[in-house]
């Protein structure tokens, strides 16, 4: 065995000095790095890392974006989900938008955990849409009108599959989402997403303010977002943990209480979660996607699929024919019949969890030229530099 694989039992990782004080934070802190971080050892991850490499699930990009969703020939190497539908994949990475965002360490340094700010809170609270709040975050909102405080939306102009409006989401000048998490544009889906929170706010606060036409905006603005966060907490406990994880292992947490992660002061959000064990996510990502059905208030609507990522299209596109984020127009936007299960037979399935990653992930668009752009070699060496030990040595310790 080669000895960038050993295990170093005299390299312990940095002790959880702010483990109260809800930053990140070690379950595990006593047990030792799956490696250290010597130059061979990167290589070998971004060997395994590596586009056309071990965790490359090799799928036919020169085939057309639907076939990779249809024939069933082309999906052998990257099998279906038997349990969680397309639309899973985003909702978590929606939220993990929500509890996590680290945008100081880096691929190239050790970083310790504890000294690292996160600038979420672990409170599924949805910080990601509603930022700061109407007063530090005015960017965000539309209160024009003074009897609600709305999120700013952008019509397209375009229906969709049932008739209904579809809206992106605001934006500046050169593109950039106006929103609570940049992140929640970086692909088509995300941003759906995003849109679709934006939306339910909105309704809520028209319900409100129709139920109780003297509250002021303020109250309106305070008992929606209450409600917003309820519905969005009741969609995690009750389809997608269970989707996830089983419902008698949710049924045994929310009756027995956890076992392994504890807090003082604040919660705080392991490493072992946000480097690791959360990023399974990236192994569910499709190829290519149906994001809707066509524009049916214009005449011959064509459904419009895409793969996720196109390494090959130009940043500067104004309409890529991929998903990712930062584009408007009347074409983009999603039909969630095929995202979840909506009862007429269009939802399609995300990929099995498992060590390979769809084709378009090792090269992902939007990096500089020097930058590394597998997102599974970026994954692999950010669980060096936060000095993570091995899953096996986890797993034993959760025995």
């Amino acid at each position: 065995m080669s000895r960038h694989g050993a295990l170093y039992q005299d390299v312990v990782p940095f002790s959880s000095r702010y483990y109260d004080k809800g930053k990140f934070g070690r379950i595990f802190p006593s047990l030792p790095p799956f490696a250290q971080d010597t130059q061979k050892v990167r290589e070998a991850l971004k060997d395994i890392g590596k586009k056309g490499g071990i965790m490359d699930a090799k799928d036919e990009m020169d085939q057309s974006p639907a076939d990779l969703i249809t024939n069933p020939v082309l999906q052998t190497g990257n099998p279906n989900s038997p349990v969680m539908s397309a639309g899973m994949t985003f909702l978590g990475q929606f939220i993990d938008h929500d509890i996590t965002f680290d945008p100081t360490s880096s691929l190239e340094r050790q970083s310790d955990p504890e000294f690292i700010e996160n600038f979420r809170t672990p409170s599924l609270g949805l910080d990601n849409v509603y930022g700061s709040g109407p007063g530090a975050s005015p960017h965000l909102y539309d209160q024009s009108d003074g009897l609600g405080i709305k999120m700013l939306l952008h019509p397209l102009g375009s229906k969709g599959k049932d008739n209904i409006d579809k809206f992106d989401l605001p934006r500046n000048s050169q593109n950039t989402a106006l929103i609570g998490d940049p992140r929640n544009d970086e692909n088509l889906i995300v941003s759906q997403l995003q849109v679709l929170f934006l939306r339910f706010h909105n309704v809520i606060v028209d319900a409100i303010r129709v139920k109780h036409p003297t509250k002021s905006p303020s109250v309106v603005f305070n008992e929606a977002q209450e409600l917003v966060r309820w519905h969005y907490q009741w969609i995690i406990l009750h389809e997608f943990l269970p989707a996830l994880c089983g419902q008698d292992v949710v049924d045994d947490v929310v009756k027995n209480g956890r076992k392994f992660y504890e807090w003082h002061n604040s919660p705080y959000i392991p490493v072992e979660f946000s480097v690791a064990a959360y990023r399974f996510g990236h192994s569910q990502i499709r190829p290519s996607y149906r994001a809707n059905f066509g524009i049916t208030n214009k005449p011959n609507p064509t459904p419009f699929f895409a793969d996720i990522f196109d390494f090959s299209i130009s940043p500067a596109h104004a309409d890529p024919d991929d998903l990712r984020g930062g584009k408007r127009l009347d074409r983009r936007f999603l039909d969630w019949h095929t995202f979840f299960n909506l009862g007429d037979g269009s939802m399609r399935p995300n990929k099995l969890i498992d060590i390979k990653l769809s084709s378009p992930l090792f090269q992902l668009p939007g990096f500089a030229s020097a930058d590394i752009i597998s997102l599974a070699s970026r994954n692999l060496l950010r669980s060096l530099t936060f000095n993570l030990p091995s899953g096996q040595r986890v797993a034993h310790a959760m025995r």
